[in-house]
């Protein structure tokens, strides 16, 4: 849980590095919220797809994702704009599931120190 937080105290910030444990304890915790929001939403609003209450969570939680996502490519030294690549179907997901698995580059890279406190 301390992980998302974290994600959330630092709303908008694009630069730096995260760890993997904080991009994938961001996600599988905004999952869990979702789907808990959905069953909500569908028993509150009879709602079939995507109800109010997870629709204001996923707007609420976009710039923090977004973000923490950025920095986990920093993290395997790439660049935040390969995000774009989730653009392209299968391909391009299955591509960026693979950058986000991927271990810290150790050491310092251009875009900060190593979260882990690894020496070079």
């Amino acid at each position: 849980m301390n992980w998302y937080l974290e994600v959330l105290q630092k709303y908008a910030v694009f630069e730096g590095r995260a760890r993997r444990s904080e991009y994938w304890y961001f996600t599988l915790f905004n999952l869990l919220i979702s789907i808990f929001l959905g069953i909500i939403d569908g028993f509150l609003f009879d709602s079939q797809g995507f109800g109010l209450l997870r629709g204001v969570y996923s707007l609420a939680v976009f710039i923090p994702g977004l973000a923490v996502s950025v920095r986990r490519l920093h993290d395997t030294n790439r660049s935040g704009w390969w995000l774009l690549l989730g653009l392209v179907p299968i391909v391009g997901w299955i591509a960026l599931i693979v950058f986000m698995v991927q271990d810290s580059q150790t050491g310092e890279n251009e875009y900060g120190q190593n979260p882990k406190g690894l020496a070079a």
